[in-house]
């Protein structure tokens, strides 16, 4: 009987599990899972605090998904050291697993400047995970006056998951733009006239220079008094048990189109990957969970001996922030169709005769097409463009594939 080993209880490990009982009912798994808890939706967790979920509504697939799956779930367990020699994990409570395959799905973790005078702060925290949400939901009152550093998506979803509990939210970042990696200068200020009205103090093109205690001392020369400090300046691929065992690392693990890694019987998912990136035509690290589902499911599958690929990876992100929806995906490159108003936004990139990227703001009904035309890198002069900037839809992407992706409905 094969023994499976996948590191890391997210998405990409749940997803590992379905795609290893795709192909092998019986074979062992055992998962390592450093949180309390794992199989929980961590893009919910903002949704945790504002009281729009709960606990138990979080799981990705179910309470006894791994009772189901006939899984040895080891929760609150670090993996300390990969052998591959061994074909062997050792963790952090000094238990080894032998494996004859293993997958890791470690994800990413927290990045932090080191900002002057950090430690002094006394209640300061990160928004990755349910331990961070519940942590807060214990610290944060009607009175907090809370401190958000960063303006990218996870620092103002823990915004809008903070704005009705606590006093007041205010959220800098050294960027011009809100979400500055996903919108341009065109499409941010949509969002952030709206962030605005919702009730959030935005400070752009300005940064913490130094903390001292309870107060932030800023770039621009304002100091800030709060209760209240949330680090969300980004995360960083957790790479660190893969590449001490001398596996090839980036930007994150590197991965083939199998999600084999360079290490033998080792395969990766997930956030903490780097693969390629076919809007731009290169590797990248695609950290955004429907990769991470498909990369874990092909994962599993070919270490229960598939032959699953995923070659169709692309850069995206579908959110919202107080009722405006924002989807972008794919590389900026040269733009093909603008379309700018008030309260919404439409962009369309493309190389070299196919679409590479888009950004919607507002109206995003449909968008899955642009997502597809991407992945699929068609030919634009095979389809009605004209008619797709303005209103994507089946019908301007003629009968030919219409036929191919409805199974000849046309």
């Amino acid at each position: 009987m094969k023994r499976y080993v996948i590191v890391g209880g997210g998405i990409a490990g749940v997803s590992c599990v379905e795609g290893i009982r795709s192909r092998d009912p019986e074979g062992e798994i055992t998962l390592v899972a450093a949180e309390e808890t794992s199989n929980y939706g961590r893009p919910l967790i903002s949704y945790y605090l504002e009281g729009k979920t709960d606990l138990r509504r979080m799981s990705w697939r179910g309470e006894d998904f791994y009772e189901k799956n006939r899984v040895t779930a080891l929760h609150a367990a670090a993996a300390e050291k990969l052998d591959p020699a061994a074909g062997e994990l050792t963790l952090s409570t000094g238990a080894r697993l032998p494996y004859d395959a293993l997958c890791v799905c470690t994800g990413s973790h927290p990045f932090s400047p080191r900002f002057e005078g950090l430690e002094t702060v006394e209640k300061r925290f990160f928004f990755t995970t349910m331990a961070d949400a519940l942590a807060l939901e214990q610290t944060v009152t009607k009175e907090s006056r809370v401190l958000v550093v960063g303006a990218g998506f996870i620092g103002l979803k823990c915004a809008e998951g903070l704005r009705d509990r606590a006093g007041s939210v205010t959220v800098c970042d050294l960027a011009e733009h809100a979400m500055s990696a996903n919108l341009d200068p065109d499409c941010a200020p949509i969002l952030e006239r709206h962030l605005v009205k919702s009730g959030l103090r935005l400070l752009l093109g300005n940064t913490v220079t130094r903390f001292e205690g309870q107060k932030a001392h800023m770039q621009s020369g304002e100091t800030l008094e709060f209760d209240v400090l949330v680090i969300a300046i980004g995360v960083r691929p957790e790479t660190g048990l893969f590449a001490a065992a001398g596996g090839d690392v980036g930007r994150g693990i590197r991965v083939n189109e199998k999600q084999e890694t360079s290490l033998p019987k080792i395969w990766a998912a997930g956030d903490c990957t780097e693969s390629m990136d076919v809007s731009a035509g290169e590797p990248g690290v695609l950290a955004v969970l429907p990769n991470a589902a498909l990369q874990g499911f092909c994962a599993g599958a070919n270490m229960a001996g598939g032959a699953e690929v995923f070659d169709k990876g692309i850069k995206m992100n579908s959110i919202g922030f107080f009722g405006l929806h924002i989807m972008s995906a794919g590389s900026y490159t040269e733009p093909i169709y603008t379309e700018v108003a008030e309260d919404g936004c439409k962009k369309l990139f493309a190389k070299d005769g196919v679409l590479t990227g888009f950004i919607l703001i507002g109206d995003v009904a449909r968008a899955g097409i642009y997502t597809s035309l991407i992945r699929e890198r068609t030919p634009l002069e095979s389809v009605d463009l004209e008619a797709l900037k303005k209103a994507p839809s089946l019908l301007p992407l003629g009968r030919a594939y219409r036929a191919e992706k409805l199974g000849g409905a046309v």
